[in-house]
């Protein structure tokens, strides 16, 4: 275990772990066809984990922030 993951432990924070894609659908209030939609066209972060999508909070918050969620 790393010094800063003993940390976040010590302190109750969870490192920043990957979220399923009813995770992130329940975080975003979108359907998962949006979601699949905005993957496929407005570069949505998420990686493919053999057949299952998988999010990072902080990088979807990112793509957000940045404006690419809105063009």
């Amino acid at each position: 275990m790393f010094l800063g993951e003993l940390d976040m432990l010590m302190n109750n924070e969870m490192p920043d772990r990957w979220y399923s894609t009813k995770e992130i659908c329940a975080y975003l209030g979108i359907s998962r066809d949006t979601m699949l939609v905005w993957i496929a066209t407005k570069n949505m972060p998420a990686h493919k984990v053999g057949r299952n999508w998988k999010f990072k909070v902080s990088e979807v918050d990112e793509w957000i922030k940045s404006g690419q969620a809105a063009e």
